[in-house]
């Protein structure tokens, strides 16, 4: 922000309040300071971004190659038939019904809860969150230039939702929607069905549109993810958000999709996806056969993943001071550390600390919070290494607090 007020003063314009609140990643803030720690020869694992490191399914990279349009045109604002029809019968996999007019496919899930916002609030609006929430959440909401209003949850209950009455108290005359990712980034927490069904009765209650973010619908070890599209009382005001990137491990693909049975709902989004013409043609021809055939390719990776996660959930619990909880899904986890500072100790870490020529990036936990001072000696940690690896990143980390303390005492 300063630098950017600085170059504003050196050219006499000024840029926008929009540009001015625009908060930058704090997943990728202390990027930098790791390849500089690697040009220095010291390994650095990643346990900061939710990059899946398995390889991606080699049916899209065969559909790049069979592709033969002689041109390259753009495609319909609301998706190519092939992929309105694939997510169809995704949907209809997971016994989520769905007709092709229902859907609006999106650049990535990113852009689909853009539009939500933009659909479902107008400026100055508010949606409620449930902190620690997604932090991209504050930057859509930034374009959208709607009001996030923060609920907070508890790292001693593994982030579960709190009473409805806590809810209700945080509701105004200008909230607008309840949104939330289930199962959770980044805590990997699943609502249960009984939590879900206070949201319900609160939009029921308020006339709030509830906008579900399911992107990580598979990824559920112990019990699975309930739909907001499985309560039919609110099918009139439900928005459902999914995305193909982390089920298929094609993040660069950015094919997500809108899904809603609100007419007026699907028709805004479809004009706010005319702007900006259409997504990627041949990404969307080449996620299809996976969306119509998911399980052979979605099945392995999430049973990768729950090892990964008890791997993780065991190391954790070997390590002094910190606090955790066994996360039901996604492949996150947002833990307590025994510092005051969870930002200082991250930067220290990559900055200063290793221990046999190794280190390990952490994404300190405040970045998902909206409220100040929340989160301050939390981390988010993603499972995005093999469990020998995450092993590893552990004994690193636990190295690492061990000497921080004698150091920062």
């Amino acid at each position: 922000m300063h630098e950017t007020m600085e170059r504003e003063s050196r050219l006499g314009i000024a840029l926008s309040q929009r540009a001015r609140e625009m908060q930058a990643s704090p997943l990728r803030k202390l990027a930098a300071l790791a390849e500089a720690r690697k040009k220095t020869g010291i390994k650095v694992y990643h346990l900061n971004i939710g990059q899946p490191d398995l390889p991606t399914a080699p049916a899209v990279f065969e559909a790049f190659r069979a592709f033969d349009q002689k041109t390259l045109s753009y495609a319909p604002s609301n998706g190519i038939p092939v992929a309105l029809n694939a997510w169809k019968n995704y949907f209809r996999h997971h016994d989520l019904a769905f007709e092709e007019s229902e859907l609006i496919v999106t650049a990535g899930g990113s852009e689909a809860i853009i539009f939500a916002m933009c659909s479902v609030a107008d400026a100055g609006d508010e949606i409620l969150v449930f902190e620690p929430f997604y932090t991209n959440y504050n930057g859509f909401a930034t374009i959208a230039n709607v009001r996030l209003v923060p609920v907070p949850l508890s790292i001693e209950n593994g982030f579960h939702l709190p009473p409805e009455d806590v809810i209700e108290r945080m509701i105004t005359s200008r909230t607008r929607a309840i949104l939330y990712c289930n199962p959770s980034n980044p805590t990997g927490t699943i609502y249960s069905r009984e939590e879900l069904e206070r949201l319900v009765r609160l939009s029921l209650k308020h006339d709030l549109f509830l906008i579900s973010d399911e992107v990580y619908r598979e990824f559920a070890y112990d019990a699975a993810a309930i739909s907001v599209m499985s309560f039919q009382e609110v099918a009139d005001r439900a928005i459902l958000v999914d995305s193909s990137s982390k089920r298929f491990n094609v993040c660069g693909a950015r094919i997500g999709v809108l899904a809603s049975h609100h007419r007026g709902v699907v028709d805004t989004a479809l004009k706010f996806g005319m702007a900006r013409l259409s997504v990627a043609t041949v990404e969307q021809h080449a996620i299809a056969p996976l969306l119509n055939n998911p399980d052979p390719y979605v099945a392995p990776i999430v049973e990768e993943f729950r090892k990964r996660r008890d791997v993780v959930v065991a190391g954790l619990a070997s390590i002094p001071g910190v606090t955790s909880y066994r996360p039901e899904g996604a492949f996150y986890i947002v833990i307590g550390l025994p510092v005051k500072d969870a930002d200082h100790f991250a930067r220290w870490q990559i900055e200063r600390f290793d221990l046999e020529g190794e280190t390990v990036l952490l994404a300190p936990a405040q970045g998902f919070y909206a409220t100040k001072g929340k989160g301050a000696n939390e981390v988010r940690l993603a499972f995005m290494l093999q469990s020998a690896d995450l092993k590893r990143s552990l004994d690193i980390v636990h190295a690492a607090l061990r000497q921080y303390g004698k150091d920062h005492h």
